[in-house]
């Protein structure tokens, strides 16, 4: 029986179509913003006002509804199916307005800003040790699977 042999422009449309797969995008943008959204909303807990409580339990809600969110559509997407629904709340209320793509910009304008803040106030140097691995492992999947996946785009383009 011969072997089947993919040339490496099979191999390469292979990879190429794995980096935009639901699961794939979920398990390196989505979760890492979520863990983001949920350490911050918990530094915003902890912070010891009335007002960041109170913004620090809507950001504990929306990471979590966002996690879950994410998590369905890899479940959806290693099930071979399409998800009804969008990667984040964001995005799903610009389903509802037809444009998904612009909210989910929106959302990762946000993750970045929440991101920002967290430096940038000096919350994350007073992160307890099990958040500060959370966003570690959050930093680390994001930034290493962008630069796979840049490296790849341009290793392609030769």
């Amino acid at each position: 029986m011969p072997v089947e042999v993919r040339s490496s422009k099979e191999q390469s449309d292979a990879l190429q179509r794995f980096f935009v797969r639901p699961f794939f995008l979920s398990l390196t943008i989505g979760i890492p913003f979520c863990a983001f959204k949920l350490v911050f909303g918990l530094s915003a807990l902890r912070a010891g006002t009335s007002v960041l409580a109170g913004l620090g339990w809507i950001v504990v809600a929306w990471a979590c509804a966002d996690l879950a969110m994410n998590m369905g559509r890899s479940v959806y997407d290693l099930a071979g199916r399409a998800a009804p629904f969008e990667y984040c709340t964001i995005a799903q209320v610009g389903r509802m307005l037809g444009r998904p793509t612009v909210f989910l910009a929106l959302d990762t304008l946000l993750s970045f800003a929440i991101i920002c803040l967290m430096l940038w106030s000096g919350w994350i140097a007073r992160l307890p040790e099990i958040e500060t691995y959370v966003w570690y492992a959050a930093t680390t999947l994001n930034l290493i699977s962008l630069s796979v996946v840049s490296l790849y785009n341009e290793i392609r383009k030769e």
